[in-house]
């Protein structure tokens, strides 16, 4: 097996954090560098797209280490990601440090979910050694786009494609979310490409769509290489039309479909969605009952005094607090603080500044009237 370099002395120092929360849950990035050159990556957003073949920043024992300790980590309960901001964890010579985390993380018996989001190939060894972990509570999110302009996205669709068919033939244990992203309105919406996600979706044990991050530094790059403007405005949050939504919500009818990765993983797994959608009810309006009833069970309104406590863990201090049933209010928060206190609580955890309007189900306003 070939061996990955080790980190530049120049990585950025953003990446030499190599544990940082993002909604999903606590991410654990050690290799960084990817050849695969999808043009709206969010490699972009952390100045590394130039760096094409993965580098390792640390031991993976170190790192698996680094995680546990990190003052956000709580174990059963702080879901987990592995390689999911800077390189493809399934790429040939990263696969066997995929695999060593995870072991690491199952040697300790620690029962968190942990999610693992890949565009590559995955082959029946592969899901035989995934299916030996006993402990952690696994998700394949496979993604697919059926983009086919190389310039946006060179990797052959197909490849997800197979991926997802290995996987629907040798898993138990693990389970497995067709993962359709990113959709963007006239570029792979086609009655086409509905109707071969729809495909693609019931080898998956659920599907989850989403749009697309069209921040500045990618549609800077996209007009280097030639690609008109995808959209006409940038948003901090994903984009997805309206109109976009509504032909994916008639072209699944009858099939298993989530707008929010946790509230499709929750329901692989048979549990509540750990980021509290349940809240908002609008998101859940697509969902199974079944599931819908797990998620209403589970939603509790906590007290003042635990979202104090979890506040100020997270060193967020001198704020008002608000609490209702659809959220809790903050001010002056970081994501990392948010989402920490969120999967604490399984309660969705907003900043004043930043709100949810509703009916938008957390998306820009791009393309919604």
């Amino acid at each position: 097996m070939r061996t990955l370099r080790p980190a530049p002395d120049d990585l950025p120092p953003t990446l030499r954090d190599v544990v940082e929360y993002r909604k999903s849950g606590l991410s654990l990035n050690h290799v960084v560098g990817c050849p695969l050159d999808c043009g709206y990556c969010v490699r972009h957003l952390f100045a590394n797209y130039h760096m094409k073949r993965p580098h390792l920043i640390m031991d993976d024992e170190d790192a698996v280490s680094m995680l546990v300790e990190h003052w956000a980590f709580r174990p059963g309960t702080t879901p987990i990601q592995i390689f999911n901001r800077a390189t493809d964890p399934f790429l040939p010579i990263v696969k066997e440090h995929l695999f060593r985390t995870l072991e690491a993380l199952d040697r300790r018996q620690l029962t968190n979910q942990v999610l693992v989001i890949t565009r590559w190939q995955i082959d029946p060894a592969d899901v035989a050694r995934l299916e030996r972990l006993a402990h952690i509570r696994l998700t394949i999110l496979v993604t697919w786009s059926g983009i086919t302009d190389p310039r946006i996205e060179p990797i052959d669709s197909g490849i997800a494609e197979r991926s997802l068919e290995t996987l629907s033939e040798h898993v138990r244990r693990t389970k497995v979310i067709f993962y359709w992203r990113p959709l963007i309105a006239g570029l792979n919406d086609s009655d086409a490409h509905l109707l071969r996600a729809r495909e693609l979706g019931g080898l998956a044990h659920a599907t989850v769509f989403t749009g697309l991050f069209f921040r500045d530094e990618i549609r800077r790059h996209l007009r280097t290489i030639g690609v008109e403007d995808l959209y006409d405005d940038i948003a901090r949050r994903k984009i997805f039309p309206k109109t976009v939504e509504q032909r994916v919500l008639d072209a699944f009818d009858g099939q298993i479909l989530f707008r929010k990765t946790s509230c499709g993983v929750g329901f692989t797994h048979g549990v509540a969605d750990y980021n509290g959608h349940y809240g908002i009810q609008e998101i859940c309006d697509i969902c199974p009952k079944a599931q819908i009833k797990l998620c209403a069970a589970a939603h509790r309104r906590p007290s003042f005094g635990e979202v104090e406590a979890l506040v100020r863990h997270a060193g967020l201090t001198g704020e008002t607090i608000d609490i209702d049933e659809r959220r809790i209010a903050v001010s002056n928060s970081t994501e990392q603080q948010r989402y920490f206190i969120q999967h604490s609580l399984n309660y969705q955890v907003h900043d004043r500044a930043l709100p949810h309007l509703e009916g938008r189900h957390g998306r820009a306003e791009v393309g919604w009237p």
